[in-house]
Formats: C-alpha cells, sequence, structure tokens
C-alpha cells in the first residue's frame, strides 16, 4: 500500500492514524471482529468456530477476548441470541 501511495510505510501508518485513530492493523482487526459479528447474526446455524475461522481467527482464547471487549458480549451469545431471534 505504501508503495502504491508513494509512502514510505512509516507515513502510512502516521497518516492513517490520523485518519482513523487508530493503527491499521488495529482497524483491520476492528474490521475482522464485525465481520464475525455481522456472520454471526446472519448465518444462526454457524458456529462461532467456524465463523472466527472464516475471517481469519485462529487463536480462540484471544479471538474470544478480543470480541468481547469490541461486542461487550461472548461470540457464543452473540450467536444464541441470533438463533433465539430466528425462532421468534
Amino acid at each position: 500500500l505504501a508503495d502504491t501511495a508513494g509512502l514510505s510505510g512509516r507515513a502510512l501508518q502516521v497518516g492513517f492514524r490520523r485518519y482513523a485513530a487508530m493503527s491499521p492493523m488495529q482497524y483491520l482487526r476492528a474490521a475482522r471482529l464485525r465481520a464475525v459479528h455481522d456472520t454471526l447474526m446472519s448465518e444462526p446455524g454457524l458456529s462461532v468456530s467456524e465463523a472466527a475461522c472464516r475471517w481469519g481467527f485462529s487463536n480462540p482464547g484471544r479471538f474470544s477476548r478480543e470480541y468481547r471487549s469490541a461486542f461487550g458480549e461472548l461470540p457464543s451469545e452473540t450467536a444464541m441470541r441470533a438463533r433465539g431471534a430466528m425462532r421468534a
């Protein structure tokens, strides 16, 4: 990306942080967590592990902590809520 933009890697990181108030990796992680959340809500039959793997999370413990920090609930709670909404 930096080469394409004609910037150094550091300049890209600094500019990105100014724009998004987070590093590019933090942004990517947040986007992947949102994708897992959206997947769990839209595909209630999918397991949490399958959704996490689909979006590149390979460490279940770390994924669960990051998910809870982002959404205030465990991914399993999101999945159960989505299944309940499907039944209602």
